[in-house]
Protein backbone atom coordinates (compact mmCIF):
# COMPACT_ATOMS: atom_id res chain seq x y z
CA UNK A 1 0.00 0.00 0.00
CA UNK A 2 0.92 3.70 -0.48
CA UNK A 3 1.94 5.53 2.45
CA UNK A 4 -1.07 7.53 2.66
CA UNK A 5 -4.01 4.84 2.73
CA UNK A 6 -6.00 5.11 5.58
CA UNK A 7 -8.66 2.15 4.82
CA UNK A 8 -8.19 -0.97 7.71
CA UNK A 9 -9.31 -4.36 6.46
CA UNK A 10 -12.40 -3.66 7.67
CA UNK A 11 -14.72 -0.78 8.25
CA UNK A 12 -15.36 -1.65 11.82
CA UNK A 13 -11.88 -1.39 12.94
CA UNK A 14 -11.71 2.52 15.45
CA UNK A 15 -10.72 5.08 13.15
CA UNK A 16 -9.37 8.52 14.83
CA UNK A 17 -10.59 11.91 13.72
CA UNK A 18 -7.91 12.40 11.03
CA UNK A 19 -9.02 9.54 9.05
CA UNK A 20 -12.51 10.16 9.81
CA UNK A 21 -12.01 13.27 8.05
CA UNK A 22 -10.11 12.18 5.25
CA UNK A 23 -12.54 9.15 4.42
CA UNK A 24 -15.45 11.77 4.69
CA UNK A 25 -13.72 13.62 2.01
CA UNK A 26 -13.22 10.71 -0.43
CA UNK A 27 -16.79 10.26 0.18
CA UNK A 28 -17.65 13.79 -1.10
CA UNK A 29 -15.33 14.05 -4.14
CA UNK A 30 -16.71 10.72 -5.43
CA UNK A 31 -20.21 11.46 -4.69
CA UNK A 32 -19.73 14.88 -7.19
CA UNK A 33 -17.46 12.74 -9.39
CA UNK A 34 -20.73 10.50 -9.66
CA UNK A 35 -23.44 13.29 -9.63
CA UNK A 36 -21.55 14.73 -13.12
CA UNK A 37 -20.77 11.32 -14.92
CA UNK A 38 -24.69 10.56 -14.22
CA UNK A 39 -25.89 14.25 -15.29
CA UNK A 40 -23.93 13.48 -18.48
CA UNK A 41 -25.26 10.37 -19.81
CA UNK A 42 -28.82 11.20 -19.14
CA UNK A 43 -28.61 14.98 -20.73
CA UNK A 44 -27.67 13.24 -24.66
CA UNK A 45 -31.43 11.63 -25.08
CA UNK A 46 -33.00 15.69 -25.26
CA UNK A 47 -30.16 16.25 -27.56
CA UNK A 48 -30.22 13.64 -30.09
CA UNK A 49 -32.88 15.29 -32.50
CA UNK A 50 -30.55 17.85 -32.80
CA UNK A 51 -27.64 15.89 -33.27
CA UNK A 52 -29.65 14.37 -36.24
CA UNK A 53 -30.18 17.22 -37.88
CA UNK A 54 -27.09 19.00 -37.45
CA UNK A 55 -25.01 15.98 -38.93
CA UNK A 56 -27.68 14.65 -41.42
CA UNK A 57 -28.04 11.06 -39.71
CA UNK A 58 -31.37 9.38 -39.24
CA UNK A 59 -32.89 7.81 -35.72
CA UNK A 60 -31.05 4.41 -36.01
CA UNK A 61 -27.83 6.09 -36.60
CA UNK A 62 -28.13 8.44 -33.66
CA UNK A 63 -29.35 5.68 -31.45
CA UNK A 64 -25.73 4.42 -31.55
CA UNK A 65 -24.62 7.60 -29.18
CA UNK A 66 -26.88 5.80 -26.31
CA UNK A 67 -26.22 2.03 -27.74
CA UNK A 68 -22.57 2.43 -27.51
CA UNK A 69 -22.26 4.33 -23.99
CA UNK A 70 -24.15 1.44 -22.91
CA UNK A 71 -22.02 -1.32 -24.59
CA UNK A 72 -18.80 0.55 -23.00
CA UNK A 73 -19.86 0.14 -19.55
CA UNK A 74 -21.14 -3.29 -20.07
CA UNK A 75 -17.95 -4.37 -21.18
CA UNK A 76 -15.39 -1.83 -19.16
CA UNK A 77 -17.41 -3.03 -16.04
CA UNK A 78 -16.77 -6.40 -15.13
CA UNK A 79 -12.76 -4.77 -15.42
CA UNK A 80 -13.30 -2.86 -12.79
CA UNK A 81 -13.41 -5.80 -10.28
CA UNK A 82 -9.51 -6.54 -10.50
CA UNK A 83 -8.45 -2.91 -11.16
CA UNK A 84 -9.70 -1.97 -7.66
CA UNK A 85 -7.72 -4.74 -5.80
CA UNK A 86 -4.69 -3.88 -8.01
CA UNK A 87 -4.87 -0.06 -7.82
CA UNK A 88 -5.64 2.21 -4.74
CA UNK A 89 -7.93 4.78 -4.96
CA UNK A 90 -6.24 7.78 -5.94
CA UNK A 91 -4.74 6.01 -9.40
CA UNK A 92 -8.34 4.85 -9.93
CA UNK A 93 -10.06 8.20 -9.47
CA UNK A 94 -7.77 9.78 -11.51
CA UNK A 95 -7.81 7.34 -14.26
CA UNK A 96 -11.73 7.31 -14.13
CA UNK A 97 -11.88 11.06 -14.54
CA UNK A 98 -9.21 12.06 -16.94
CA UNK A 99 -11.02 9.15 -19.22
CA UNK A 100 -14.18 10.85 -18.61
CA UNK A 101 -12.49 14.17 -19.23
CA UNK A 102 -10.76 13.07 -22.78
CA UNK A 103 -14.05 11.95 -23.99
CA UNK A 104 -15.89 14.97 -23.09
CA UNK A 105 -13.19 17.19 -25.48
CA UNK A 106 -13.26 14.97 -28.26
CA UNK A 107 -17.31 14.86 -28.30
CA UNK A 108 -17.12 18.75 -28.27
CA UNK A 109 -14.90 19.16 -30.84
CA UNK A 110 -16.16 16.11 -33.25
CA UNK A 111 -16.94 17.62 -36.50
CA UNK A 112 -18.78 14.56 -38.01
CA UNK A 113 -20.74 11.68 -36.04
CA UNK A 114 -17.92 9.08 -36.36
CA UNK A 115 -15.54 11.27 -34.45
CA UNK A 116 -18.19 12.11 -31.80
CA UNK A 117 -19.36 8.55 -30.93
CA UNK A 118 -15.66 7.95 -30.14
CA UNK A 119 -15.83 10.76 -27.58
CA UNK A 120 -19.09 8.93 -26.07
CA UNK A 121 -17.31 5.94 -26.17
CA UNK A 122 -14.64 7.09 -24.10
CA UNK A 123 -16.93 8.92 -21.70
CA UNK A 124 -18.70 5.23 -20.95
CA UNK A 125 -14.93 4.46 -19.94
CA UNK A 126 -14.61 6.52 -17.39
CA UNK A 127 -18.41 6.39 -16.33
CA UNK A 128 -18.12 2.90 -16.11
CA UNK A 129 -14.78 3.09 -13.64
CA UNK A 130 -16.52 5.36 -11.53
CA UNK A 131 -19.14 3.56 -9.72
CA UNK A 132 -17.82 0.41 -8.80
CA UNK A 133 -15.01 2.71 -7.53
CA UNK A 134 -17.84 4.48 -5.17
CA UNK A 135 -19.41 1.53 -3.88
CA UNK A 136 -16.65 -0.65 -2.85
CA UNK A 137 -15.20 2.81 -1.14
CA UNK A 138 -18.18 3.08 0.86
CA UNK A 139 -18.32 -0.60 1.75
CA UNK A 140 -14.55 -0.29 2.83
CA UNK A 141 -14.30 2.49 4.95
CA UNK A 142 -18.41 2.71 6.19
CA UNK A 143 -19.07 0.94 10.03
CA UNK A 144 -22.07 -1.40 8.94
CA UNK A 145 -24.72 1.06 11.24
CA UNK A 146 -23.94 3.95 8.99
CA UNK A 147 -23.89 2.28 5.48
CA UNK A 148 -27.93 2.37 4.95
CA UNK A 149 -27.30 6.34 5.60
CA UNK A 150 -24.45 7.14 3.23
CA UNK A 151 -25.96 4.83 1.06
CA UNK A 152 -29.34 7.17 1.26
CA UNK A 153 -26.96 9.88 -0.10
CA UNK A 154 -25.55 7.99 -2.89
CA UNK A 155 -29.53 7.37 -4.17
CA UNK A 156 -29.74 11.32 -4.34
CA UNK A 157 -26.71 11.37 -6.97
CA UNK A 158 -28.15 8.20 -8.76
CA UNK A 159 -32.18 9.61 -8.95
CA UNK A 160 -31.75 13.61 -8.72
CA UNK A 161 -28.92 13.32 -11.90
CA UNK A 162 -30.85 11.36 -14.07
CA UNK A 163 -34.28 13.71 -13.18
CA UNK A 164 -32.52 16.90 -13.84
CA UNK A 165 -30.40 15.98 -16.95
CA UNK A 166 -33.19 16.26 -19.42
CA UNK A 167 -34.56 19.55 -18.20
CA UNK A 168 -30.58 21.04 -18.04
CA UNK A 169 -30.06 19.57 -21.40
CA UNK A 170 -33.17 21.51 -23.16
CA UNK A 171 -32.15 24.47 -20.85
CA UNK A 172 -28.77 24.63 -22.66
CA UNK A 173 -30.04 23.33 -26.12
CA UNK A 174 -32.46 26.91 -26.38
CA UNK A 175 -29.34 28.87 -26.30
CA UNK A 176 -26.58 26.37 -27.48
CA UNK A 177 -25.61 24.01 -30.38
CA UNK A 178 -25.13 20.76 -29.02
CA UNK A 179 -22.25 20.73 -28.29
CA UNK A 180 -22.39 23.15 -26.13
CA UNK A 181 -23.65 20.52 -23.80
CA UNK A 182 -19.84 18.88 -24.14
CA UNK A 183 -18.16 22.40 -23.89
CA UNK A 184 -20.07 23.17 -20.30
CA UNK A 185 -19.03 19.57 -19.22
CA UNK A 186 -15.66 19.92 -19.84
CA UNK A 187 -14.44 22.71 -17.39
CA UNK A 188 -16.56 20.99 -14.56
CA UNK A 189 -15.04 17.60 -15.60
CA UNK A 190 -12.01 19.18 -15.19
CA UNK A 191 -12.17 20.84 -11.89
CA UNK A 192 -13.27 17.17 -10.17
CA UNK A 193 -9.93 15.93 -12.19
CA UNK A 194 -7.65 18.39 -10.28
CA UNK A 195 -9.42 18.84 -6.89
CA UNK A 196 -9.02 14.68 -6.80
CA UNK A 197 -5.40 14.15 -8.01
CA UNK A 198 -5.43 16.73 -4.96
CA UNK A 199 -7.34 15.59 -2.09
CA UNK A 200 -8.64 12.15 -2.71
CA UNK A 201 -6.88 9.98 -0.22
CA UNK A 202 -6.33 5.94 -0.73
CA UNK A 203 -8.57 4.36 1.31
CA UNK A 204 -8.15 0.38 0.12
CA UNK A 205 -5.48 -2.33 0.21
CA UNK A 206 -4.04 -3.39 -2.96
CA UNK A 207 -3.43 -7.25 -3.96
CA UNK A 208 -1.00 -8.20 -6.80
CA UNK A 209 -3.94 -9.87 -8.65
CA UNK A 210 -2.87 -11.09 -12.15
CA UNK A 211 -5.24 -9.98 -15.37
CA UNK A 212 -6.72 -12.73 -17.03
CA UNK A 213 -6.78 -11.28 -21.13
CA UNK A 214 -8.58 -14.33 -22.10
CA UNK A 215 -11.47 -13.24 -19.17
CA UNK A 216 -11.28 -10.22 -20.48
CA UNK A 217 -12.22 -10.88 -24.28
CA UNK A 218 -14.65 -13.32 -23.40
CA UNK A 219 -16.16 -10.91 -21.22
CA UNK A 220 -16.37 -8.01 -23.59
CA UNK A 221 -17.89 -10.32 -26.02
CA UNK A 222 -20.68 -11.71 -23.60
CA UNK A 223 -21.71 -8.31 -22.04
CA UNK A 224 -21.95 -6.45 -25.17
CA UNK A 225 -23.56 -8.93 -27.38
CA UNK A 226 -26.10 -9.27 -24.77
CA UNK A 227 -26.47 -5.85 -24.20
CA UNK A 228 -26.54 -5.27 -27.97
CA UNK A 229 -28.85 -7.96 -28.46
CA UNK A 230 -31.17 -6.87 -25.60
CA UNK A 231 -31.37 -3.25 -27.07
CA UNK A 232 -32.43 -4.14 -30.72
CA UNK A 233 -35.12 -6.39 -29.93
CA UNK A 234 -37.42 -2.81 -29.74
CA UNK A 235 -35.58 -1.41 -32.45
CA UNK A 236 -36.26 -4.92 -34.53
CA UNK A 237 -40.10 -4.80 -33.05
CA UNK A 238 -40.88 -1.39 -34.51
CA UNK A 239 -39.00 -1.84 -37.87
CA UNK A 240 -35.62 -2.95 -39.83
CA UNK A 241 -32.33 -3.93 -38.05
CA UNK A 242 -29.34 -5.01 -39.46
CA UNK A 243 -28.87 -8.21 -37.45
CA UNK A 244 -31.65 -10.23 -35.54
CA UNK A 245 -31.89 -9.98 -31.69
CA UNK A 246 -31.61 -13.61 -31.48
CA UNK A 247 -28.09 -13.73 -32.81
CA UNK A 248 -25.74 -11.29 -30.63
CA UNK A 249 -28.27 -12.67 -27.79
CA UNK A 250 -26.80 -16.17 -28.24
CA UNK A 251 -23.24 -15.40 -29.00
CA UNK A 252 -23.91 -13.80 -25.43
CA UNK A 253 -25.50 -16.16 -24.00
CA UNK A 254 -22.83 -18.82 -25.25
CA UNK A 255 -19.63 -16.40 -24.54
CA UNK A 256 -21.22 -15.82 -20.73
CA UNK A 257 -21.59 -19.33 -20.33
CA UNK A 258 -17.89 -19.64 -21.29
CA UNK A 259 -16.66 -16.72 -19.33
CA UNK A 260 -18.77 -17.90 -16.05
CA UNK A 261 -16.23 -21.57 -16.68
CA UNK A 262 -13.78 -19.87 -16.74
CA UNK A 263 -14.13 -17.58 -13.73
CA UNK A 264 -14.66 -20.98 -12.22
CA UNK A 265 -11.98 -22.14 -13.24
CA UNK A 266 -9.61 -19.58 -11.63
CA UNK A 267 -11.00 -18.77 -8.70
CA UNK A 268 -9.28 -21.55 -7.72
CA UNK A 269 -6.29 -19.86 -7.59
CA UNK A 270 -8.39 -16.37 -6.70
CA UNK A 271 -7.06 -15.23 -9.74
CA UNK A 272 -10.60 -14.37 -11.23
CA UNK A 273 -11.64 -11.46 -13.48
CA UNK A 274 -14.76 -11.32 -11.74
CA UNK A 275 -15.06 -13.64 -8.89
CA UNK A 276 -18.18 -15.31 -8.74
CA UNK A 277 -18.07 -16.94 -5.18
CA UNK A 278 -19.96 -13.41 -3.99
CA UNK A 279 -23.42 -15.71 -5.17
CA UNK A 280 -22.52 -18.46 -2.18
CA UNK A 281 -23.89 -15.49 -0.41
CA UNK A 282 -28.16 -16.27 -0.38
CA UNK A 283 -28.73 -12.70 0.42
CA UNK A 284 -26.39 -11.18 -2.20
CA UNK A 285 -27.87 -12.97 -4.91
CA UNK A 286 -31.33 -12.36 -3.65
CA UNK A 287 -30.17 -8.56 -3.46
CA UNK A 288 -28.91 -8.80 -6.57
CA UNK A 289 -31.36 -10.23 -8.54
CA UNK A 290 -34.28 -7.66 -6.84
CA UNK A 291 -31.88 -4.42 -7.93
CA UNK A 292 -32.04 -6.21 -11.46
CA UNK A 293 -35.50 -6.50 -11.71
CA UNK A 294 -36.12 -2.69 -10.28
CA UNK A 295 -33.64 -1.70 -12.97
CA UNK A 296 -35.40 -2.92 -15.36
CA UNK A 297 -38.54 -1.70 -14.54
CA UNK A 298 -37.61 1.93 -14.21
CA UNK A 299 -35.86 1.65 -17.27
CA UNK A 300 -39.03 0.34 -19.20
CA UNK A 301 -41.14 2.55 -17.46
CA UNK A 302 -38.75 5.90 -18.40
CA UNK A 303 -38.26 4.62 -22.10
CA UNK A 304 -41.99 4.15 -22.60
CA UNK A 305 -43.81 6.88 -20.55
CA UNK A 306 -42.59 9.80 -22.88
CA UNK A 307 -44.02 7.74 -26.25
CA UNK A 308 -47.37 7.24 -24.15
CA UNK A 309 -46.87 11.61 -23.47
CA UNK A 310 -46.53 12.15 -26.28
CA UNK A 311 -48.59 10.37 -28.45
CA UNK A 312 -51.67 9.94 -26.44
CA UNK A 313 -51.54 13.30 -24.44
CA UNK A 314 -49.95 14.85 -27.23
CA UNK A 315 -47.37 16.40 -25.01
CA UNK A 316 -44.75 18.22 -26.19
CA UNK A 317 -41.10 17.46 -24.93
CA UNK A 318 -40.53 20.03 -22.63
CA UNK A 319 -43.73 18.78 -20.82
CA UNK A 320 -42.78 15.19 -20.84
CA UNK A 321 -39.43 16.38 -19.15
CA UNK A 322 -41.30 18.34 -16.45
CA UNK A 323 -43.43 15.50 -15.75
CA UNK A 324 -40.63 13.04 -15.14
CA UNK A 325 -39.03 15.30 -12.98
CA UNK A 326 -40.88 15.20 -9.83
CA UNK A 327 -40.45 11.43 -9.41
CA UNK A 328 -37.14 11.78 -9.95
CA UNK A 329 -36.51 14.08 -7.23
CA UNK A 330 -38.78 12.62 -4.66
CA UNK A 331 -36.63 9.20 -5.07
CA UNK A 332 -33.75 11.26 -4.36
CA UNK A 333 -35.08 13.20 -1.79
CA UNK A 334 -36.42 10.49 0.19
CA UNK A 335 -32.42 8.22 0.07
CA UNK A 336 -31.13 9.72 3.27
CA UNK A 337 -34.52 9.14 5.19
CA UNK A 338 -34.60 5.56 3.72
CA UNK A 339 -30.81 4.76 4.58
CA UNK A 340 -31.43 6.04 8.39
CA UNK A 341 -34.38 3.66 8.27
CA UNK A 342 -32.62 1.12 6.67
CA UNK A 343 -29.58 1.33 9.69
CA UNK A 344 -32.04 1.61 12.42
CA UNK A 345 -34.77 -1.35 11.10
CA UNK A 346 -33.23 -3.37 8.35
CA UNK A 347 -34.41 -4.02 5.01
CA UNK A 348 -37.44 -5.77 4.85
CA UNK A 349 -39.76 -3.53 6.75
CA UNK A 350 -38.54 -1.01 3.93
CA UNK A 351 -38.69 -2.81 0.63
CA UNK A 352 -41.49 -5.54 1.06
CA UNK A 353 -43.66 -1.79 1.32
CA UNK A 354 -41.86 -0.28 -1.63
CA UNK A 355 -42.70 -3.57 -3.72
CA UNK A 356 -45.83 -3.04 -3.18
CA UNK A 357 -46.00 0.44 -4.06
CA UNK A 358 -44.28 -0.34 -7.15
CA UNK A 359 -46.39 -2.88 -8.11
CA UNK A 360 -49.48 -0.83 -7.13
CA UNK A 361 -47.63 1.85 -9.76
CA UNK A 362 -47.29 -0.37 -12.57
CA UNK A 363 -50.80 -1.87 -12.61
CA UNK A 364 -51.95 1.63 -12.09
CA UNK A 365 -50.44 2.77 -15.56
CA UNK A 366 -51.65 -0.45 -17.60
CA UNK A 367 -55.60 0.46 -15.96
CA UNK A 368 -55.55 4.21 -15.77
CA UNK A 369 -53.42 5.32 -19.08
CA UNK A 370 -55.88 4.73 -21.49
CA UNK A 371 -56.91 7.04 -24.22
CA UNK A 372 -58.40 10.31 -22.59
CA UNK A 373 -56.38 9.81 -19.63
CA UNK A 374 -55.31 12.80 -17.61
CA UNK A 375 -51.46 13.81 -17.62
CA UNK A 376 -51.96 14.03 -13.55
CA UNK A 377 -52.54 9.75 -13.65
CA UNK A 378 -49.01 9.69 -15.34
CA UNK A 379 -47.58 12.43 -12.97
CA UNK A 380 -49.45 10.21 -9.82
CA UNK A 381 -48.40 6.90 -11.03
CA UNK A 382 -44.65 8.09 -12.06
CA UNK A 383 -44.35 9.42 -8.12
CA UNK A 384 -45.55 6.67 -6.79
CA UNK A 385 -43.31 4.29 -8.98
CA UNK A 386 -40.14 6.33 -7.89
CA UNK A 387 -41.07 6.57 -4.13
CA UNK A 388 -41.74 2.50 -4.15
CA UNK A 389 -38.17 2.36 -5.71
CA UNK A 390 -36.40 4.56 -3.30
CA UNK A 391 -37.79 2.24 -0.53
CA UNK A 392 -36.05 -0.42 -2.54
CA UNK A 393 -32.69 1.05 -3.88
CA UNK A 394 -31.17 1.96 -0.76
CA UNK A 395 -31.67 -0.99 1.44
CA UNK A 396 -30.96 -3.41 -1.91
CA UNK A 397 -27.35 -2.07 -2.48
CA UNK A 398 -26.67 -1.89 0.95
CA UNK A 399 -28.11 -5.53 2.10
CA UNK A 400 -26.08 -7.19 -1.00
CA UNK A 401 -22.87 -5.90 -0.15
CA UNK A 402 -22.91 -6.08 3.52
CA UNK A 403 -23.28 -9.67 3.25
CA UNK A 404 -19.93 -10.18 1.65
CA UNK A 405 -16.36 -10.06 3.17
CA UNK A 406 -13.94 -7.19 2.51
CA UNK A 407 -12.23 -9.25 0.10
CA UNK A 408 -15.36 -9.32 -2.15
CA UNK A 409 -16.31 -5.93 -2.37
CA UNK A 410 -14.87 -4.76 -5.11
CA UNK A 411 -16.30 -7.79 -7.45
CA UNK A 412 -19.58 -7.45 -5.36
CA UNK A 413 -19.64 -3.65 -6.57
CA UNK A 414 -18.61 -4.59 -10.46
CA UNK A 415 -21.48 -7.70 -10.49
CA UNK A 416 -24.03 -5.36 -9.13
CA UNK A 417 -22.97 -2.30 -11.47
CA UNK A 418 -23.03 -5.10 -14.93
CA UNK A 419 -25.96 -6.50 -14.33
CA UNK A 420 -27.49 -3.23 -13.58
CA UNK A 421 -26.63 -2.18 -17.30
CA UNK A 422 -27.84 -5.64 -18.68
CA UNK A 423 -31.30 -4.90 -16.36
CA UNK A 424 -31.41 -1.60 -18.39
CA UNK A 425 -30.96 -3.18 -21.95
CA UNK A 426 -33.31 -5.31 -20.92
CA UNK A 427 -36.18 -3.40 -19.56
CA UNK A 428 -35.56 -1.27 -22.40
CA UNK A 429 -35.87 -4.25 -24.63
CA UNK A 430 -39.13 -6.17 -23.04
CA UNK A 431 -41.28 -3.18 -22.44
CA UNK A 432 -40.15 -1.51 -26.46
CA UNK A 433 -41.17 -4.96 -27.63
CA UNK A 434 -44.24 -5.22 -25.95
CA UNK A 435 -45.17 -1.54 -26.98
CA UNK A 436 -44.66 -2.41 -30.43
CA UNK A 437 -46.58 -5.86 -29.81
CA UNK A 438 -49.80 -4.16 -28.67
CA UNK A 439 -49.47 -1.25 -31.64
CA UNK A 440 -49.80 -3.93 -33.75
CA UNK A 441 -52.48 -6.08 -32.24
CA UNK A 442 -54.25 -2.25 -32.54
CA UNK A 443 -53.95 -2.50 -35.96
CA UNK A 444 -50.99 -0.10 -36.56
CA UNK A 445 -49.41 0.13 -40.02
CA UNK A 446 -46.74 2.95 -38.87
CA UNK A 447 -44.85 2.53 -35.86
CA UNK A 448 -43.62 6.03 -35.82
CA UNK A 449 -46.76 7.60 -35.98
CA UNK A 450 -49.27 5.55 -33.45
CA UNK A 451 -52.33 7.52 -33.19
CA UNK A 452 -53.57 8.01 -29.29
CA UNK A 453 -55.86 4.42 -29.47
CA UNK A 454 -52.69 2.64 -30.74
CA UNK A 455 -49.91 3.89 -28.41
CA UNK A 456 -52.58 3.61 -25.26
CA UNK A 457 -53.02 0.21 -26.64
CA UNK A 458 -49.08 -0.75 -26.79
CA UNK A 459 -48.22 1.02 -23.78
CA UNK A 460 -51.17 -0.50 -21.63
CA UNK A 461 -49.82 -4.13 -22.57
CA UNK A 462 -46.41 -3.39 -21.76
CA UNK A 463 -47.30 -2.41 -18.19
CA UNK A 464 -49.56 -4.76 -17.97
CA UNK A 465 -46.56 -6.97 -17.97
CA UNK A 466 -44.64 -5.51 -15.33
CA UNK A 467 -47.33 -5.67 -13.20
CA UNK A 468 -47.25 -9.54 -13.19
CA UNK A 469 -43.17 -9.04 -12.65
CA UNK A 470 -43.67 -7.09 -10.04
CA UNK A 471 -45.80 -9.40 -8.08
CA UNK A 472 -43.08 -12.21 -8.08
CA UNK A 473 -40.77 -9.02 -6.74
CA UNK A 474 -43.25 -8.39 -3.65
CA UNK A 475 -42.94 -12.22 -3.09
CA UNK A 476 -39.16 -12.29 -3.09
CA UNK A 477 -38.97 -9.35 -1.01
CA UNK A 478 -40.01 -11.62 2.23
CA UNK A 479 -36.85 -13.35 1.94
CA UNK A 480 -34.08 -10.52 2.70
CA UNK A 481 -33.11 -10.09 5.61
CA UNK A 482 -30.06 -7.37 7.07
CA UNK A 483 -26.64 -9.09 7.18
CA UNK A 484 -25.16 -8.85 10.85
CA UNK A 485 -22.30 -10.11 9.39
CA UNK A 486 -20.73 -11.50 5.70
CA UNK A 487 -22.73 -14.59 5.18
CA UNK A 488 -19.26 -16.03 3.31
CA UNK A 489 -16.06 -15.95 5.60
CA UNK A 490 -13.13 -14.89 3.89
CA UNK A 491 -10.98 -17.92 4.54
CA UNK A 492 -13.60 -19.88 2.79
CA UNK A 493 -13.64 -17.69 0.21
CA UNK A 494 -9.20 -17.84 -0.11
CA UNK A 495 -6.61 -18.25 2.54
CA UNK A 496 -4.02 -15.55 3.81
CA UNK A 497 -4.97 -12.51 0.88
CA UNK A 498 -1.42 -10.85 0.83
CA UNK A 499 -1.68 -6.74 0.53
CA UNK A 500 1.12 -4.55 -1.18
Amino acid sequence: MTNDTVAPRTASVPIDAATASRNRLALILLLAAVFVVFLNETMMNVALPKIQESLRIDATQGQWLTTAFALTMAVVIPITGWLMQRLNTRPVFIMAMATFTVGTLIAALSPVFEMLVVGRVVQATGTAIMMPLMMTTVMTIVPPTDRGRIMGRISIVMSVAPAIGPAVSGALLQVLPWQGLFVVMLPISLAMLAVGMRWVPNVSETRRVPLDVASVIVSALAFSSLVYGLSSIGAAALGEVPVQPWIPIAVGVAMLAVFVWRQLVLQRTDSALLDLRTFRARTFTLSVALLATAMLALFGTVILLPQFARYTLGLDTLWVGALLLPGGLTMGLLGPIVGRLYDRYGPRPLIVPGSIVVSASMWLLAFTLGEGASWVALLVAHVLLSIGLAFMFTPLFSTSLGSLPPHLYSHGSATVATLQQVAGAAGTAVFIALYATGLAAAGNLDPQNPSAAEAAAGSHLAFLAGGFVSLVVVAITFFIRKPVEPEISEESVTGSIPTH
